[in-house]
């Protein structure tokens, strides 16, 4: 049996999340890609040179965690380096979604404070957390790639200067596509607070207090386990 027809639950709900990328413009022409780990050296991930929403079972590719093909027809993403670093770097990852929602994508070129790595709203702060800048680089490159790596260890997401969002949990795709509406209607609503007036964020009280709904959800702490000691420390020290 093949991967398609082994995983062929997991792979209708990436082709579903691929088609909603696009058709909330969050991917457009063959911009963005997905990546999901299924086994300890098997990963689902998103063809090169294809627009997400025309996706069918048939186009997909799995590759091993060094990089090798090991079923489908077509080749993987070129970014299939920055995906290689990222569960390299943090094995409890399971899934990444690298897209380019509007509002993200402004804050990505805007100069001034990065208002994502502040608490705001709840959910973003107990599900998403902070969103730091990754510098620059050029696609498709080993560079790029690099750049992530002292973040890595302490976010689940990260604006990549000049050009977009990636997002990652340790949960299935469909998981990573929601934190990415949640981050993406913060952008959308802090842009709109920004022309009303001043930023007004949650207190250090506040976000010590968020760890019990923490608790209460179930949710983990974003980055690598044992890196960051609670949510306060993770927004304040």
């Amino acid at each position: 049996m093949g991967y398609l027809q082994k995983y062929d639950a997991e792979v209708d709900q990436f082709i579903s999340v691929c088609g909603w990328l696009a058709q909330s413009l969050y991917v457009t022409s063959c911009g963005g890609n997905l990546a999901w780990k299924l086994e300890e050296n098997l990963l689902l991930i998103t063809p090169t040179k294809m627009n997400k929403g025309l996706l069918g079972a048939a186009d997909l590719v799995f590759i091993d965690l060094q990089g090798k093909m090991v079923e489908g027809t077509l080749l993987p993403t070129g970014e299939t380096p920055m995906y290689l670093t990222f569960f390299k770097i943090r094995p409890d990852i399971v899934s990444v979604i690298h897209c380019h929602p509007p509002a993200t994508c402004a804050l990505a070129i805007t100069k001034g404070k990065n208002w994502l790595m502040r608490p705001l709203f709840p959910e973003t702060t107990i599900e998403v957390g902070p969103v730091p800048i990754v510098p620059y680089g050029e696609p498709l490159t080993e560079r790029l790639a690099k750049n992530f790596e002292p973040f890595l260890p302490r976010y689940n997401s990260f604006i990549m200067e000049n050009h977009g969002l990636v997002s990652m949990t340790r949960g299935a795709i469909r998981e990573t596509l929601m934190n990415i509406q949640i981050l993406e209607m913060t952008a959308r609503m802090l842009i709109l607070a920004l022309q009303a007036g001043r930023i007004k964020e949650l207190n250090r009280r506040a976000v010590r207090d968020l760890s019990n709904t923490m608790r209460t959800r179930d949710l983990s702490l974003m980055g690598a386990p044992g890196i960051n000691s609670s949510l306060e420390a993770l927004y304040f020290d």
